[in-house]
């Protein structure tokens, strides 16, 4: 019963994250494209708390759907796109109502998610990552990999990072000045 569960959500935040970074390429307006990307980092890290992976998950919200998407916001500010209510793509009370309520039940599957094990085909994956994890701890098991073997990849991707945020300054100055 309990894999029927773990497979039921595993499916739903999987194709909930499809949706949602599908809906984030199609907006016209960026701050909504923005809280869809959000979305989808949410149910990213339901992802991996459903595989265990806790302390991954909760770096996935504070980085990703946290520190990442208010620089984004911060870009398109310094940009000044507008009047805020130009940029909204949902009007009216009937799409605030229906996001409270799949807000309400993406809380409750998390809930009952959190309840049940993993199914048996994952238990030796599991047992291999508890034991690294037993051996350096959690955050050592993510760190060592990416201060060993990615570190380059990972000083590319701040970098690439940087050039983006210096070059939307750019523009966004050029376009007022």
């Amino acid at each position: 019963m309990s894999h029927f569960f773990y497979s039921f959500h595993f499916y739903l935040f999987g194709i909930l994250a499809l949706a949602s970074s599908i809906v984030f390429v199609t907006r016209k307006s960026p701050v909504a494209a923005a809280l869809w990307l959000v979305n989808t980092m949410f149910c990213l890290a339901a992802l991996y708390v459903m595989l265990e992976a806790h302390f991954i998950g909760i770096i996935q919200v504070l980085v990703y759907a946290g520190a990442i998407m208010v620089v984004f916001l911060f870009v398109v500010m310094l940009l000044n796109l507008g009047h805020p209510s130009d940029l909204a793509d949902a009007r009216g009370k009937v799409p605030t109502i229906v996001a409270a309520g799949l807000g309400l039940a993406l809380l409750a599957l998390i809930g009952v998610t959190l309840r049940f094990q993993m199914p048996g085909t994952l238990d030796t994956t599991a047992r291999a990552m508890h034991a690294q994890e037993a051996q350096v701890g959690a955050v050592g098991a993510v760190a060592e990999p990416l201060f060993r073997e990615y570190l380059l990849a990972f000083e590319v991707t701040s970098l690439v990072l940087l050039v983006a945020m210096i070059g939307a300054v750019v523009l966004g100055k050029r376009r007022t000045a």
